[in-house]
């Protein structure tokens, strides 16, 4: 039986079926108390992994994480991601991987969740305007001065991460994956080789109607619902596969969370490896 927890980094201890708290509203107040509910009670159910971002609301998520679990419980990893910035005052957001610009939203992400190091901190997405190096210079100098414990990626190729490697000890990776959706196999691949924490978000998709079919047909032999086919799915095919699934709503959380009581065989197994769409 596959473990259901991973050391990111060789060090963080976790569970690895996490909570993305993307979804989560921050206003208006009735929807803002329901969401603060919800993630505490992620909590209370076992997660020790919460997603989140920079970009989720211009930090609003940040604030609401620490809202509803400050001071953290021991074991929780809030992990944040830095390198979207919106052009201005209500203006569009895009990737921004300046040096000054990383450092101002790492800061702003300490003030946020109320901590004075972030385990670990993402890079959203790589920047093409700015060089790869500075990106990472600057993330490893916040590492140096003790306000990052540790560096994650999100939406690389195998390429951009072996290129980053030579630069910062990567200790995770962020990108779209799921049962149906496994563009980004070589780079779980890549990460199950060097045992790096691969965090599928998106984990969940639904797919054509056949693939339904097929994935409903295994819930129904199990006594599980679609949703946590895909999530017991992800759980399988990697020890370091961490998913984050989210949600605003508690129903959903306790069925995602659950998924980790469901074991497939392999002969589920096998009809669900043969589900993976053209991309």
């Amino acid at each position: 039986m596959a473990s259901l927890t991973f050391r990111i980094g060789g060090e963080l201890l976790v569970g690895r079926l996490g909570f993305g708290a993307m979804h989560l509203p921050t206003e208006p107040a009735a929807d803002r108390e329901s969401a603060v509910a919800v993630v505490r009670r992620a909590v209370e159910l076992g997660v020790t992994l919460i997603d989140t971002a920079h970009l989720y609301g211009g930090g609003a998520n940040e604030e609401l994480l620490a809202e509803a679990l400050f001071p953290y419980p021991a074991g929780l990893l809030i992990t944040t991601k830095v390198g979207v910035a919106r052009t201005g005052p209500g203006g569009d957001w895009r990737l921004d991987g300046r040096p000054s610009v990383l450092r101002d939203q790492v800061d702003q992400a300490l003030r946020r969740l109320r901590v004075d190091r972030v385990e670990l901190l993402q890079l959203h997405r790589i920047d093409p305007g700015t060089p790869l190096a500075e990106q990472l210079g600057t993330l490893r100098e916040l590492q140096t001065e003790g306000k990052i414990g540790r560096i994650g990626l999100s939406e690389v190729t195998v390429d951009e991460l072996d290129r980053a490697r030579t630069m910062v000890d990567v200790v995770s990776v962020q990108n779209r994956y799921n049962l149906l959706d496994r563009e980004h196999e070589p780079v779980l691949e890549a990460c199950a080789a060097a045992d790096i924490a691969f965090l599928p978000w998106r984990p969940v998709a639904h797919g054509t109607s056949g693939a339904r079919e097929e994935i409903g047909a295994v819930a129904r032999e199990l006594g599980a619902t679609p949703t946590q086919v895909a999530l017991a799915w992800l759980l399988a095919r990697s020890p370091v596969v961490l998913p984050i699934p989210g949600t605003a709503r508690a129903e959903h959380l306790e069925e995602n969370l659950a998924a980790a009581r469901f074991r497939l065989t392999p002969a589920h197994l096998s009809r669900l490896d043969g589900l993976a769409e053209p991309g």
